[in-house]
C-alpha cells in the first residue's frame, strides 16, 4: 500500500468542495532493521545509507530543482526548510526560492516585498494571506525575511484556486485557452500516479476515513468524469508549479529551492515528472522524517533523500464557533449541501440546497471563503450572512453561543467549517 499523500488529498478536498475531516498519522518508532531515519541525519532512500552532512549538501547544490516537502501546518517541517536553504544558500548564492503558498497572481507583491517596498503585515494583506493560504504566517516569513535579507529571487509557484475548483467542476479541456493562467498542456500521468489517484478519489466518495474502498473496477473508474475532472486538475496543479520552477530557471538562477507539500514530489508522480516534461532532470525530492510515514513505507522511489527529527508535540486546535454546515462547491457557487442536527445553522432556518452568497459583509466564491469568516468570528458575536433560495436572497443573522467549556468542546460535533 503507498503512503498517504496529504497534500493530494487535501488538494481533492478542496477541488471538490466537499467536507472531510482526518486525522494525523501517530508517530511510529524505527523498527527493528532501522530502516527509519536518524535523528539529525539524512537518508538515501535508494540506498538505505546515512549521508555525511557535506556530501549532502553539495550533492544538493548541484541540482536544478531541489523540493523541500512538507506538512503546511507543521512549524519543525518549516524550521527544517529553513535551515536546509540557508545550506544550500552557502554554496549557492545565486539560487531563487519558490513557494506553493503563493499563485501566480501575487508576483508583483512578492516584487514590492523583496524590494522593500512594504513592510510585513502590508505584505500579507497584497497576497491575501489570510484568503488564499491562511497557515500561520510565521510558519514561512523566516523563509521570506532571508529572501529579503539576501536578495533571494522569490517566485510564486502555485496558481490560483478558482481554476482548481473551476477544473474540478468543467474540466481541463472545457477551459478556454486564454483563461487557463498561462499553463500548459500537462504531461500524462504515470499508471502509478493515476492507480494512487484512484484510492484517493474512491476512498472520498465512498465516506472512507483510511479504509481501502476504491472502486474495484479500475477501468470503469477511469471512464468516471469525476475522477478525470479531480485527475486532470492535480496535472494541473503539478504542471503550475514545475513551469514556475523552470521559468526560474531560465530566468538565469541555477538552483531552485521549492517549498511545496510533500505530496507533490513523494514518489515523482506530480511536480518532478511535470519538470522531466519540461526538460528538467536534476531534480531531488526532500522529506522531513518525524514518524507519520510508517517505516515500511519509507522505501527507494518515494522520495531522494528525508531528513530525521522528532515526532511534533501534540497540537491543541484553538476552540473557534462553527456553524454545523456541510459544503458543496457547484456552477453557482458555494452550496449548503446538509445541516447538523441541533446546529446553529439549522436553528437559523438555513436548508439544504441554499447558497451562501455573502458573509460578514464580503462576497462568498469559494468554500474557503466561509472557512475563514467562521474561525475568524469570536464567540459570543454575530455573523450576518446572505444566501440564496429559489431565485431569492434572503439576510440571516447567526448568533454565536458564549465559549463553550471544554467538556462542551470535547463533545460537540465535529462540523465544517472547522
Amino acid at each position: 500500500m503507498r503512503p498517504r499523500r496529504l497534500a493530494l488529498l487535501l488538494a481533492f478536498v478542496l477541488a471538490s468542495g466537499c467536507a472531510h475531516g482526518g486525522a494525523r498519522q501517530t508517530p511510529n518508532a524505527p523498527d527493528a532493521a532501522g530502516t527509519c531515519v536518524p535523528l539529525g541525519q539524512w537518508l538515501d532512500l535508494s540506498s538505505g545509507r546515512t549521508l555525511p552532512l557535506r556530501d549532502t549538501l553539495h550533492r544538493l547544490a548541484n541540482q536544478q530543482v531541489v523540493l523541500l516537502g512538507e506538512e503546511h501546518d507543521n512549524i519543525q517541517h518549516h524550521r527544517w526548510q529553513l535551515h536546509t536553504l540557508i545550506q544550500l544558500h552557502a554554496l549557492q548564492p545565486r539560487l531563487a526560492l519558490g513557494l506553493e503558498a503563493f499563485p501566480r497572481h501575487t508576483q508583483p507583491a512578492i516584487d514590492r516585498w523583496l524590494a522593500g517596498e512594504l513592510d510585513e503585515q502590508a505584505f500579507l494583506e497584497a497576497v491575501q494571506w489570510h484568503h488564499i493560504w491562511n497557515y500561520d504566517p510565521e510558519y514561512y516569513l523566516p523563509l521570506l525575511r532571508f529572501a529579503r535579507m539576501y536578495r533571494v529571487p522569490v517566485y510564486a509557484l502555485n496558481v490560483d484556486r478558482k481554476l482548481i475548483d473551476r477544473i474540478g467542476r468543467e474540466g481541463w479541456n472545457n477551459i478556454p485557452a486564454d483563461q487557463r493562467q498561462g499553463i500548459g498542456e500537462p504531461a500524462p500521468a504515470s499508471t502509478d500516479y493515476i492507480e494512487e489517484l484512484q484510492q484517493i478519489f474512491g476512498q472520498h466518495m465512498h465516506g472512507g476515513h483510511g479504509e481501502d474502498r476504491t472502486d474495484p473496477d479500475s477501468a470503469r473508474l477511469l471512464k468516471n468524469q469525476g475522477f478525470q475532472r479531480f485527475l486532470q486538475s492535480q496535472l494541473v496543479w503539478d504542471r503550475a508549479m514545475a513551469e514556475a520552477a523552470r521559468q526560474a530557471l531560465d530566468d538565469g538562477a541555477p538552483l531552485v529551492v521549492g517549498i511545496v507539500g510533500a505530496g507533490h514530489l513523494m514518489g515523482g508522480y506530480g511536480i518532478p515528472h511535470q519538470l522531466a516534461a519540461l526538460g528538467v532532470h536534476k531534480v531531488q525530492g526532500l522529506l522531513p522524517w518525524d514518524g507519520a510515514i510508517p517505516c515500511d513505507q519509507l522505501q527507494p522511489g518515494l522520495a531522494d533523500l528525508a531528513f530525521g527529527m522528532r515526532p511534533p508535540e501534540p497540537r491543541q486546535e484553538k476552540p473557534h464557533p462553527r456553524l454545523g454546515i456541510y459544503l458543496a462547491a457547484d456552477e453557482r457557487g458555494v452550496k449548503v449541501q446538509r445541516l447538523v442536527p441541533g446546529s446553529i445553522a439549522e436553528r437559523l432556518g438555513l436548508q439544504a440546497g441554499d447558497h451562501i452568497v455573502e458573509l460578514a459583509g464580503l462576497p462568498v466564491e469559494r468554500i474557503d471563503d466561509v472557512i475563514e469568516r467562521v474561525r475568524k468570528t469570536a464567540f459570543g458575536t454575530w455573523l450576518p450572512l446572505v444566501i440564496e433560495r429559489q431565485g431569492k436572497r434572503l439576510k440571516k443573522l447567526a448568533k454565536f453561543p458564549p465559549r463553550p467549556t471544554p467538556a462542551v468542546m470535547d463533545n460537540s460535533p465535529r462540523t465544517v467549517p472547522k
